[in-house]
């Protein structure tokens, strides 16, 4: 008996609430037995080896593993310890930190459950749906074991409340990749965007963590009745930096300045004497603007509408009629092509002319054989 009570006498004393380590002998499915040097193995029911809900303890530690535990409870028989208590005071610790500092940290998500994701930091940590991110999440299924950045937004120890929030750590992201491109884009830039949303006024581009916006003018070389003719939400497209307010943090977008213009190339494919069928766009009081290529309008100035004198355009012509105009000088540096209608009806009397006088020649040079044949019967 005096040899019991010594053998037992050499196990250190342990009381609830103290720290312990030791070295895991045997996992079973639903506790870990644990060599902590006492006269026997501790106990640690799953329930106690994580914060997080496990299927087996199997998914925690490995035989041989070296953990450190708190005492849950002690008696001659047994010994109930548990690894969850030691981690949950040192995560405290940790997040009670990090809180304070605003610190961005990693974690794990370990699950996803109604109204948000669970993730491992020692304890349980919670991610509420509105705080996983800054735009919709319809179905979160991609998001379990997935690592995401992460900074405490509410922790509260007596009710075990830990709110995570992976939103705000990219909102602030984004709120700094905002102000780097405010301070790094120049106007006259060109930079690739992406159309995020069409108004009638135009359209919003993302140009990488801000928008930018086309207005509807600056669409195309041409008039637009409303944007999708142009672009579609989604698309991919080059724009000019118009103007930027770093203030108001409003950037102005041209797509029309990234496209070749209506009048490149209008002098390969107009000559001075071309005839060509053109639109009257516009009356004015000195003459008619007619378009010849979507964005290309000519002058016709009112002394070459007509061989004859006119008071105003409206005399001879009105908007949207097709008429053939000639082409008497075109400048593409200057954006300016002369054109006349009255030297069409001029060169087509003269053909007219040079045709009857044609006519005639051939006709009398007949009579005159006739006559002649005539006479030479009489003879």
């Amino acid at each position: 008996m005096d040899e019991m009570n010594q053998e037992v006498s050499e196990f250190k004393e342990l009381s609830v609430g103290d720290q312990v380590t030791g070295t895991v002998v045997k996992v079973e499915e639903k506790q870990v037995l644990v060599d902590i040097g006492y006269k026997v193995e501790g106990i640690v029911p799953i329930s106690e080896l994580s914060s997080l809900h496990l299927e087996s303890c199997a998914d925690a530690v490995k035989e041989g593993d070296s953990i450190t535990l708190k005492v849950k409870k002690v008696d001659d028989e047994e010994i109930v310890l548990s690894k969850r208590a030691v981690d949950a005071d040192q995560a405290w610790d940790d997040l009670q930190a990090k809180f304070e500092s605003g610190e961005v940290f990693e974690a794990e998500v370990k699950d996803v459950v109604k109204g948000g994701l669970v993730v491992d930091v020692g304890l349980r940590g919670f991610i509420p749906a509105s705080l996983v991110e800054s735009y919709y999440v319809e179905n979160f299924d991609d998001y379990k074991n997935k690592t995401l950045t992460l900074k405490v937004v509410e922790l509260d120890k007596s009710q075990n409340r830990v709110i995570l929030s992976h939103r705000a750590v990219s909102e602030a992201e984004e709120a700094k990749q905002k102000q780097d491109l405010l301070h790094s884009i120049e106007e006259g830039q060109v930079i690739e965007g992406k159309v995020q949303r069409l108004t009638d006024f135009g359209v919003f581009v993302d140009i990488g963590g801000i928008d930018g916006l086309v207005h509807i003018s600056q669409l195309s070389h041409q008039h637009v009745e409303k944007a999708s003719d142009v672009v579609s939400e989604g698309d991919t497209i080059k724009v000019k930096v118009l103007s930027i307010d770093r203030d108001t943090e409003r950037i102005s977008l041209s797509l029309k300045e990234t496209l070749p213009g209506p009048w490149d190339g209008v002098e390969s494919k107009l000559q001075p004497g071309d005839i060509i069928d053109g639109t009257v766009r516009r009356l004015v009081q000195f003459g008619a603007f007619v378009e010849l290529f979507p964005g290309v309008e000519g002058l016709v100035h009112i002394s070459q509408i007509a061989n004859r004198h006119i008071g105003t355009p409206q005399e001879v012509l009105e908007v949207g009629q097709t008429v053939q105009v000639k082409v008497l000088d075109v400048s593409e540096a200057d954006q300016r092509i002369s054109l006349s209608i009255k030297e069409i009806e001029e060169d087509q009397q003269q053909e007219d002319i040079k045709q009857y006088e044609k006519e005639e020649d051939h006709s009398g040079f007949q009579l005159g054989d006739m006559i002649g044949d005539k006479l030479d019967k009489y003879k």
